[in-house]
């Protein structure tokens, strides 16, 4: 999709390998500001053409006194375009504009308060004069740049927080885009609306709107063929795609074998209940389960089902006939751990909806969800009048319990798996909880253990809890579930699922882990 369609003001973020970038551009985004974010080595003539409001240059795990550290050009700062620099990227605005940045003997990490030396600047407009903040970092800036002036200092007198108002660059040392950091959105809020000078404009009927006439344009004559799962993501593209092509949308459900208790006939309940969408249904769960046998890498297995879901799909698109485009419900998260976004990082793992499919490819992909988070879909799904049952189904990754069973895949896991799973979702309905946690699923590991039942001794998997809380996906923590309700879970699924004696919890956050295991 042309990117510029669906805007007219938005923010650039330079991602220098910080582990809270994604959080910046979410952030941003809160104030209906669309956001968008780049490798740092961007070509700073190509961006000025896409008519950013702002550059924000994220942090980075890397130090600006190395020789080969990441840099951006010094034309960013001819083009007058207001610009912030966040930790790493306040520091890489220093060096750039020839002050000076020396490596600390106090490193700073975690809380820290700092002062607030002139709250008449714009970045810290009508603030208090002390704020408590996040400090990551081990340079810091030893000596602003020519026509920089104060902002902030530490405790210790060091520089927090500089500006330049004439070229409106501003640098802070500190992250404001993570709860830690107070009053982190008053931050970044002033500077998206009171220096970009941009009016939040950018919600859903606008997205809505803008999103059918690029669909109509980009389908013309042709067809769509559509993968559906019953899932949030696919039902909010089916349906927004639909709206936009009407009959050329045709709806494919590929039952892969891989879905949880009673999926395949949830999904067709949906369409026959809820849309006036045409779905194909198809069967395909042991010529999947076929394909899998003997695979315990998560990277194949997730290659494997891209392959294999986009050659069922080529197959059935040739027989409606004249079929140009293959909908997806890909995410900006799925994107943004699917692709190196810094450059030298590692990806942390192919998504289905990105990373499985192969190389040549007969169909077009339209994705018009790729530069929404989950919580931005939902609020799409809910201005197409989606109902709350569809929206709020926990998120569930597209080559399903593959990448749940740990290791090799058989039928009969899968089906010990789907049992521990349908429980887990039952007693979390039971509770209330389903809207607090963002997922809670089961993962079973290929790791047997003694056990006692009754008189009889058993030797049968472990199964892990993976329930966490979080805001759109791209952080997440365990959740803090009472002791009474995991015993509950426990011992319904140790009394009820054969196969499993064992239930651990994941107390793991992300990062440093990821939601999934594979």
């Amino acid at each position: 999709m042309v990117k510029n369609e669906l805007k007219k003001e938005w923010i650039a973020i330079l991602d220098f390998g910080s582990q809270y970038t994604q959080l910046i551009a979410r952030r941003i985004r809160e104030f209906n500001v669309y956001s968008e974010i780049f490798p740092y080595y961007v070509d700073i003539a190509e961006l000025k053409k896409k008519s950013p409001n702002g550059i924000i240059l994220s942090g980075g795990p890397d130090s600006v006194l190395n020789s080969n550290s990441p840099t951006v050009s010094k034309s960013i700062f001819d083009i007058n375009i207001p610009i912030l620099g966040i930790c790493y990227g306040s520091q890489l605005i220093t060096k750039l504009m020839d002050g000076l940045v020396y490596k600390s003997e106090n490193a700073e990490f975690g809380n820290a308060k700092v002062k607030i030396c002139n709250n008449k600047n714009i970045l810290f407009h009508d603030f208090p004069d002390e704020i408590e903040v996040w400090m990551s970092h081990n340079d810091i800036i030893k000596k602003m740049p020519a026509g920089f002036k104060l902002a902030a200092v530490s405790s210790d007198d060091a520089i927090a927080a500089i500006f330049d108002e004439k070229r409106d660059v501003y640098g802070l040392q500190f992250h404001p885009e993570v709860t830690h950091t107070k009053m982190g959105k008053d931050i970044l809020y002033n500077f998206t609306h009171r220096i970009c000078k941009c009016a939040g404009s950018w919600k859903p009927k606008v997205f809505i709107d803008k999103t059918i006439d690029y669909i109509k344009k980009e389908i013309g004559d042709g067809k769509v063929v559509a993968g559906v799962s019953g899932g949030v993501d696919s039902m909010v593209a089916a349906v927004l795609t639909h709206k936009a092509i009407q009959e050329k949308l045709h709806c494919i459900f590929i039952d892969t074998g891989l879905m949880r208790k009673n999926e395949a006939e949830e999904v067709k309940r949906i369409f026959q209940e809820f849309f006036e969408i045409k779905l194909y249904a198809y069967d395909y769960s042991k010529e999947f389960l076929a394909a899998l046998q003997g695979i315990n890498d998560p990277e194949k297995k997730r290659k494997i089902i891209g392959n294999l879901f986009i050659k069922i799909f080529e197959d059935k698109a040739k027989r409606i006939g004249n079929v140009t485009h293959l909908l997806q419900g890909t995410l900006y998260p799925d994107v943004i751990e699917s692709v190196s976004i810094n450059g030298p990082s590692s990806k942390i793992k192919s998504h289905h909806n990105v990373g499985g499919l192969p190389e040549k490819m007969e169909l077009k992909l339209l994705e018009p969800l790729k530069n929404l988070f989950k919580d931005e879909v939902r609020k799409i799904g809910k201005s197409l009048n989606i109902p709350d049952t569809i929206l709020w189904r926990q998120p569930f990754p597209g080559p399903g319990l593959a990448i749940r069973v740990i290791g090799e895949i058989d039928f009969n896991k899968l089906q010990i798996l789907r049992e521990a799973d349908e429980i887990i979702k039952k007693e979390i309905l039971k509770e209330g909880l389903n809207r607090d946690l963002w997922q809670y699923f089961g993962i079973l590991l290929p790791v047997k253990s003694v056990g006692v039942m009754g008189d009889l001794r058993t030797y049968d998997y472990s199964l892990v809890l993976r329930i966490v809380t979080s805001y759109d996906g791209m952080t997440a923590d365990w959740a803090r579930l009472p002791h009474i309700l995991l015993a509950k879970i426990s011992n319904s699924i140790i009394n009820n699922v054969k196969g499993i004696n064992r239930i651990l919890y994941d107390i793991s956050s992300k990062p440093p882990s990821t939601i999934e295991w594979e």
